[in-house]
């Protein structure tokens, strides 16, 4: 059983400083231990402001690869693309523009599934493990209990011998990282901001949820994750 901890922030620049302080600590956690570090994050409109404070911490962001958990199959410069939100704030000055980022290939290839192996293969050549292994994983949560691009009831869910996959979501085909890569990683947190999260994030704690109806509960680490959450999301619990 997936054991959570919530922490609570006041509100949403409460709570990108507190995942600030917490990634960079990872970070520097992992590079103690191992030459390079390797990261995914969460595409979305939750953690923008922080990854722009994020990439203002003095780290050895040349040893960090950053990776995305999920894409929309669209234009790197598309508004949707995940890809340009990280280019326009994690990477866009200071330190974090040293930082290696790795993005989902998209409409370089035919389709979506060729992307979808093509991310595969990116993450066995860079990443140590089988499922490759994230010292750090960001997830966002939906307000219909995805994570990454792993929609409830969808063939997505059942995909365990690739690391990644294709999906379909919001009218978007999409890239998304796996369920078993999503649960080797050392260290996962989920943040999760404002009042339309709140069912989702009762049902993520539930432990009788069905991980077909609420999918970011297939992210099964070994170790705790950490859930953040506003006071706006966390009214519920």
């Amino acid at each position: 059983m997936t054991n959570y901890h919530l922490e609570l922030a006041i509100d949403q620049k409460d709570l990108a400083r507190r995942a600030v302080q917490i990634i960079a600590s990872h970070i520097d956690l992992a590079l103690d231990q191992r030459e390079r570090a390797q990261i995914a994050l969460s595409g979305g409109s939750t953690p923008s402001l922080a990854y722009s404070l994020l990439g203002q911490e003095h780290l050895p962001w040349s040893r960090v690869d950053v990776f995305l958990g999920d894409e929309r199959w669209v234009d790197p410069d598309d508004e949707s693309s995940n890809a340009r939100m990280i280019r326009r704030t994690l990477l866009s000055s200071g330190p974090g523009s040293e930082a290696i980022f790795h993005p989902v290939p998209t409409i370089d290839f035919p389709s979506p599934k060729a992307s979808a192996e093509a991310f595969s293969a990116l993450l066995k050549r860079i990443c140590v493990g089988d499922p490759p292994i994230f010292d750090l994983l960001l997830l966002g949560l939906g307000d219909d209990g995805h994570t990454a691009s792993l929609f409830p009831e969808t063939d997505a869910l059942n995909v365990l011998d690739s690391w990644a996959t294709v999906s379909h979501g919001k009218g978007l085909d999409r890239i998304t990282l796996t369920s078993p890569v999503l649960s080797s990683a050392r260290k996962v947190i989920f943040m999760v901001s404002g009042a339309a999260k709140q069912n989702a994030l009762i049902r993520l704690l539930n432990p009788l949820e069905s991980i077909y109806r609420t999918p970011a509960k297939l992210v099964q680490p070994h170790t705790e994750v950490l859930v953040l959450a506003d006071e706006a999301a966390a009214a519920l619990v």
